[in-house]
């Protein structure tokens, strides 16, 4: 028997594993002290259990973990790399971004256009494409400028899933001496990174979107690769070698790093997992609907262009909005979690080359750990049978308002 609401927007966040709960429970009553006062037995234990967690968060991306800096989650790890380095870099510089990037770096870029620098905002491939949604190494290459100081490009989008080709971008950026800022939220833990990741100057990690708590994250500095500054957001105690001030979250810290090492531990199975049960809704839903579902992003049979768990499709004619209000059966969205808020159309689906009106029929699963093949076949149903609903309803009205002389 399917218990509902059955959770599939793991994109927007993950729940917290069980495990990852365990190991952070003594650091909230047992293991209190504050990793900065070292100079007792608490402290040294709270910095020791830090220390631990920066080692295993460093080897999950190839870094020295003194490049390991903790911050509050994505968001401010996002802004702290681009205002970060932004703001020491040459008046006038030209920053190069994709435009499907995450509303945390668009919206920094655009306070370094109001400030005094160019941005070039790169297109993916377009819908339709069997790479659509992919920001290919070329697009950047033509995008670049002999004034190109900084390239921010996603690892994996967070509406659509397309996984950038990170090593090839990160090779064109230090052939030209650029920095690079790679926000690989989406992919820690559901792609491998390691290699991909290895000449990446800047990388900005979250827990919460890995069976993590919320409110912890990560932003690797790699100092040791390209000779920039980065100026601190927050001031006021030197924490993380100065470039973030506060009270490190302690719980939060060692619950990321063992989400991270659990994540890891089981990454390919997981993978091969996510996929099949992505696929299964797929091939579901259009065995039942046919072209009343159509799919946004890349092919769903290359692994190494989409993540294993996310599936964004559209229905044409009808509202995603309108569909996700007749399923309460399911946690789904409509797009971007951060962006749920805002009436207007996915920025992410438009830059695909959909119109507003296909953008607006669109709904994103986001597949994870604790979802069953039992759920992902009751999922199909229930989409299925509202999309039959929303049509027949829509058809009823068209008769109405035509009159009974027109029909």
């Amino acid at each position: 028997m399917v218990q509902t609401p059955i959770y599939l927007d793991n994109h927007a966040t993950t729940r917290c594993d069980p495990r990852v709960r365990d190991v952070m429970l003594p650091y909230f009553c047992e293991e209190f002290g504050n990793a900065a006062s070292i100079t007792h037995v608490f402290g040294e234990r709270a910095k020791d259990a830090v220390e631990k967690a920066r080692e295993t968060i460093a080897a999950a991306v190839d870094a020295d973990p003194r490049e390991v800096i903790f911050t509050s989650g994505a968001t401010e790890s996002n802004n702290l790399a681009i205002l970060g380095v932004g703001r020491c870099l040459p008046p006038g510089s030209h920053l190069v971004a994709s435009s499907i990037e995450h509303p945390s770096v668009l919206e920094p870029l655009q306070k370094l256009s109001e400030e005094g620098h160019t941005v070039t905002l790169v297109r993916p491939v377009q819908n339709g494409d069997p790479q659509a949604g992919r920001v290919l190494a070329e697009s950047v290459e033509e995008a670049l400028k002999p004034n190109t100081r900084l390239v921010s490009i996603m690892a994996a989008n967070n509406e659509i899933g397309s996984v950038q080709p990170i090593r090839e971008i990160a090779a064109l950026c230090r052939e030209r001496g650029i920095i690079f800022h790679v926000d690989a939220v989406q992919a820690l833990g559901k792609v491998p990174l390691r290699d991909e990741l290895r000449e990446v100057d800047l990388i900005s990690l979250s827990a919460h979107k890995v069976y993590g708590p919320k409110g912890v994250g990560a932003l690797i500095v790699r100092r040791r690769q390209a000779g920039f500054k980065i100026q601190p957001l927050i001031y006021g105690g030197g924490h993380e070698r100065g470039l973030r001030s506060g009270t490190l979250n302690v719980p939060g810290i060692v619950g990321f790093a063992h989400a991270v090492a659990l994540a890891l531990a089981d990454l390919e199975n997981e993978m091969v997992r996510l996929q099949q049960l992505r696929n299964l809704l797929f091939h579901l839903l259009k065995e039942q609907l046919g072209e009343r579902v159509q799919l946004n992003g890349p092919d769903l049979s290359r692994p190494d262009w989409r993540l294993p768990g996310n599936l964004n499709v559209r229905f044409p004619g009808i509202e995603g909005e309108t569909l996700l209000l007749h399923v309460p059966e399911l946690a789904l969205s409509s797009g971007s979690a951060c962006s749920s808020a805002d009436p207007r159309p996915s920025h992410v689906l438009l830059a695909l080359g959909l119109s507003e009106t296909e953008a607006r029929a669109s709904i994103r699963v986001g597949i994870g750990r604790f979802n069953t093949e039992e759920e992902i076949r009751y999922a199909a149903d229930v989409l299925c049978s509202a999309v039959r609903q929303l049509v027949d309803l829509q058809s009823a009205l068209e008769g109405w308002s035509r009159g009974p002389g027109e029909r």
